[in-house]
């Protein structure tokens, strides 16, 4: 496919998916924070029903030699990182998928928390281009190197390179990983479900 036919399907994609989140009220923050906090489990569904497709097209595509999957070395430094921005999430109150659409819809906190994200990715990027951390000559290498905090490269396709097997497999476990907890969010709701029914 050619780079304007990717452009025009990833904007007939985005402003579908846009939609989609904006009309359904979906958040990412919401999925986690509900289930632990609320025991109301409405986002947590559709997230694991977004991972489930997501996981199958990906894997598929990759299986098939298309698409760009994305390479990273998966380290400390990523998960220091993820657990800073998961905080930023919950002071926000939304995560970075709502927080757009917050922002569209004229939500002032939301705006600041766009203007914040993107001066904290700006100084980010000053910081690796000044210090170059992770060095990623070295540990961008698809093996662990410790030295640099990394622990090798973690996704389907390297794991089909190295191992032979489609990466659609690895895309099936992980389904049925995600299947599973999806089923036992539904077999635990549905007693209350009943119990309510009969109250009424």
């Amino acid at each position: 496919m050619s780079v304007v036919g990717e452009c025009v399907l990833a904007f007939v994609f985005g402003t579908a998916v846009g939609l989609l989140v904006q009309r359904s009220r979906f958040c990412n923050t919401a999925a986690l924070r509900d289930a632990m906090l609320f025991k109301t489990y409405r986002n947590t569904k559709a997230l694991l029903v977004a991972m489930m497709i997501l996981t199958l097209g990906f894997t598929g595509f990759i299986t098939i030699g298309e698409g760009n999957p994305m390479r990273f070395d998966v380290g400390l430094n990523q998960i220091i990182g993820l657990f800073l921005f998961g905080i930023g999430m919950v002071l926000a109150g939304a995560c970075t998928v709502s927080t757009w659409v917050k922002a569209g819809e004229g939500n002032v906190g939301a705006m600041w928390a766009l203007i914040y994200t993107f001066a904290g990715m700006f100084l980010f990027s000053l910081v690796w281009s000044f210090i170059y951390w992770p060095p990623a000559p070295a540990a961008m290498s698809g093996e662990p190197a410790l030295e640099a905090l990394q622990l090798g490269f973690s996704n389907a396709a390297t794991l089909q390179e190295k191992t032979g097997i489609p990466a659609i497999v690895f895309g099936l476990v992980q389904f049925a990983v995600l299947f599973a907890i999806y089923r036992s969010i539904v077999r635990r709701e549905r007693p209350g479900a009943g119990r309510m029914a009969s109250i009424g």
